[in-house]
């Protein structure tokens, strides 16, 4: 008994048959009897657990069953254009991407992507290697290596594009930093002149006699103790760590 996800009336030798599964499973093809079942995945989509079979059936006489629309192998070509048709739509999301939401968004599609177009092309490969006088396999394992290669380029870019987001906003988090850290260290520069000057002034502003408030000069002296004591402080915050 057929699996459910074949096509119903489909007469696959048995031996075939009892190689499949209730599940689909990975993708790849197998012969018997010179009949080739090549059983392919469907692109996947985001959130998708259990792939969608698409399989094609080619008989010992040369003639091809599928499960999908079109016939043999140009039913294939249609399917590997389509897994191709989604890469030029990641592909272009890439480019315009300007957050590092939007390059995850285009990795999370393009990771099973890329990885389903490597496992198409080793099963057009396997049947290829079942089949070796029929070129048209061939063709559509060349196609299936064009879209893997596309694939593969996707994710890389995508890598490569985030890495270069990373690099632009950790550059500017160090400029901005750096700035903060200047505009620390001047503050602190002011803090350490005038804080003895303004220390001192509170203390002989006090309302408590202390035998300098007709003294002449105090307050010229105050100004140059606290200054020099300012440039003392100054110094010590500067020296090396």
């Amino acid at each position: 008994m057929n699996p459910k996800w074949l096509p119903s009336g489909w007469e696959l030798p048995p031996e075939i048959v009892e190689r499949l599964g209730r599940k689909v499973g990975r993708q790849r093809a197998m012969e018997e009897q010179d009949h080739l079942l090549i059983i392919l995945h469907a692109p996947p989509k985001p959130g998708q657990d259990e792939r969608e079979a698409r399989v094609f059936w080619r008989k010992p006489d040369g003639s091809w069953s599928t499960s999908t629309r079109g016939k043999g192998p140009k039913a294939i070509l249609e399917h590997i254009a389509e897994y191709q048709a989604q890469i030029d739509a990641l592909e272009s999301r890439e480019e315009t991407a300007q957050t590092a939401e939007e390059f995850f968004e285009v990795l999370d599609q393009a990771t099973p992507l890329a990885r389903a177009c490597r496992n198409m092309y080793a099963a057009l490969q396997q049947a290829r290697d079942l089949v070796p006088e029929d070129p048209e396999i061939v063709s559509c394992r060349d196609e299936a290596y064009a879209c893997e290669r596309s694939a593969e380029l996707l994710v890389h870019d995508v890598k490569n594009g985030f890495d270069l987001y990373v690099a632009k906003k950790t550059e500017e988090m160090t400029k901005s930093g750096h700035a903060m850290a200047v505009s620390g260290h001047r503050l602190n520069t002011l803090v350490a002149l005038f804080f003895p000057t303004a220390t001192l002034a509170a203390l002989l502003g006090m309302n408590v006699p202390h035998g300098l408030e007709n003294t002449q000069g105090a307050f010229l002296g105050a100004i140059a103790v606290g200054v020099a004591l300012g440039f003392g402080v100054k110094t010590w915050l500067d020296r090396p760590l």
